[in-house]
């Protein structure tokens, strides 16, 4: 008998997939087989660049600034990044996830990334905290299925492809699609910004502090020269972790309210 032959059985390997399921297994990221009994290859040599480490035969290809000035609506850059092929998570991927919403809506909301709902759906904040973020605006008049400026909201993240394993997005993944937040951020002109957690908090407004420092409190984000009101708040999904720390983002919901009504 040939012993290189997998010898499970159907029904065994059903079962195996379904405990890999269970245990929260729900991707495959690899491209090939790899043998974990081999003996480990010799360490490439490493550069920094910026905060994160990369192989320095492979360096990092930060999308420039100025590249994403030259899309004039927000389906151009949908496209673009569509395209996009220099952030190593589109490969893990499902598919691209831009944006939700009201392209005319006086909100933007921002989050982090996308998880595994909102990477098998195409759209952000789909999933449970999704489905949580949509009952929060609902309570302060709001929703992204609003037809008219004043009680609509545009939905975003910093990065558009999922993490794998739902990781913390690294500085070099981040630095390639911030140029296209920001740019959308020009086009959709939005008269108020809530950044969903500290990622985006982070990037928007150069504090490095914890989102339950930073919420709560209305700062200035400066983009291409405009300067509109920021409010950072507890990310819809920390709040399924944390239920107590719900009261906490009810009032930053009533200060959005208070603000959208005196502007």
């Amino acid at each position: 008998m040939d012993k290189t032959q997998n010898d499970m059985t159907p029904h065994d390997a059903a079962e195996a997939l379904r405990w890999l399921s269970e245990m929260g297994a729900d991707e495959i990221i690899g491209e090939a087989p790899v043998n974990r009994l081999a003996a480990p290859a010799p360490k490439a040599a490493t550069a920094v660049v910026g905060t994160a480490t990369v192989p320095a035969a492979a360096p990092v290809v930060v999308a420039p600034g100025a590249s994403a000035t030259q899309y004039q609506s927000l389906a151009e850059i949908e496209a673009a990044l569509d395209g996009f092929d220099a952030c190593p998570l589109k490969k893990t991927a499902t598919k691209l996830c831009y944006a939700d919403g009201n392209p005319s809506a006086r909100v933007m909301l921002i989050g982090e990334a996308p998880g595994r709902d909102e990477d098998i759906q195409g759209k952000p904040f789909v999933g449970r905290s999704g489905q949580l973020l949509d009952r929060m605006l609902a309570a302060v008049g709001l929703a992204r299925t609003a037809q008219d400026r004043e009680s609509a909201v545009f939905i975003t993240n910093v990065i558009f492809w999922r993490p794998p394993g739902n990781r913390t997005p690294t500085e070099a993944e981040t630095q390639m699609c911030l140029p296209f937040l920001l740019r959308t951020i020009e086009l959709q002109k939005p008269d108020v910004i809530v950044c969903l957690g500290a990622t985006p908090a982070h990037r928007l407004t150069g504090k490095a502090d914890g989102i339950l420092k930073l919420r709560g409190t209305w700062v200035t984000a400066n983009v291409s020269g405009r300067n509109i009101p920021l409010l950072p708040t507890l990310h819809p999904a920390y709040l399924l972790r944390q239920p107590a720390q719900k009261r906490l983002a009810w009032r930053d919901m009533l200060s959005l309210r208070q603000m959208l009504d005196v502007r």
